[in-house]
């Protein structure tokens, strides 16, 4: 069980079981708990993917959605309260597309999630266990990606690693 303020940091490959994990996690603390949502429904696919995460979670979770400004919807939730922010890789592609800094983006995002206020349970997805991108784009993004699981990994109490909806625990 991890303290009462600190950082634990999922990741794992698509359908892993990163995010039911870290719900399982969230919610052996006392209720609220603060979900912050990073995804954007842009199709009918990603609209089910939602609705799916929503309808899994119990009573007692208040969602905030925050595709982009992640530091400043961390920062507001109140001190001791169980957060789970689900996930960083989507946040990071919501920025690369709207072609921002994704250096100081990931910097301010740091900064909060150093001085954990409470339980806090990080996902994120490992999109560098594949082959090699075919495309800048993509390349760029994956490297990025990789960065910001470093930082983050470095900074977590605990890190899990997520395979076959088994936890692997790694720090």
């Amino acid at each position: 069980m991890p303290d009462a303020t600190s950082l634990t940091f999922l990741l794992g490959g698509a359908r892993s079981g990163k995010s039911a994990h870290a719900e399982r996690l969230a919610t052996a603390f006392p209720a609220p708990w603060t979900y912050i949502a990073t995804a954007q429904a842009f199709d009918h696919e990603m609209v089910e993917r939602i609705a799916l995460h929503r309808a899994r979670r119990a009573e007692g979770w208040q969602t905030i959605d925050a595709p982009l400004d992640l530091a400043d919807a961390i920062a507001d939730v109140p001190d001791e309260q169980p957060l789970l922010v689900d996930c960083l890789t989507l946040w990071l592609s919501n920025h690369l597309l709207a072609d921002h800094d994704l250096e100081r983006e990931s910097e301010m995002l740091e900064a909060v999630l150093a001085k954990p206020r409470g339980p806090w349970f990080v996902v994120a997805n490992e999109v560098g266990l594949g082959i090699v991108p075919d495309n800048a784009l993509a390349r760029k993004f994956r490297d990025a990606a990789g960065r910001l699981n470093q930082r983050i990994a470095a900074r977590a109490d605990r890190v899990f690693f997520m395979v076959a909806g088994l936890p692997m625990q790694v720090k």
